[in-house]
């Protein structure tokens, strides 16, 4: 994706925000809860997110009314935005191995 479109999609209402509240897996409905953004809002800017590979579909565990939900966490732990001379460079820092096997292996404890 082009730095400007990426920080366009940053850059729209509740997304920072979904991000950073995204750093451990989170359904729509808690990430709606928690930040206070509409369900149906918090559901587009998801879609919008993960186009944009910043945030990912982590889990469809079951929930307590026996239906699959769909628990999101975010890709990046940083994205760096450079204005010079006319030009827009957006650098996003993926989410490290570690962490990934770190939430691997809580959530297999979490199964158990």
């Amino acid at each position: 994706m082009a730095s400007v479109e990426l920080l366009s999609v940053i850059g729209n209402e509740y997304n920072p925000e979904i991000l950073q509240a995204a750093y451990e897996p989170r359904s729509a409905q808690e990430l709606s809860e928690t930040l206070g953004v509409p369900i149906a809002t918090c559901y587009r800017r998801i879609e919008e997110l993960t186009e944009a590979d910043l945030l990912e579909l982590y889990d469809r565990p079951l929930s307590d009314e026996h239906r699959r939900i769909n628990v999101y966490r975010r890709n990046v732990d940083e994205v760096h935005v450079e204005f010079r001379q006319g030009d827009c460079t957006v650098r996003v820092e993926a989410r490290s191995e570690v962490k990934n096997k770190l939430d691997d292996v809580w959530r297999s404890l979490a199964d158990r």
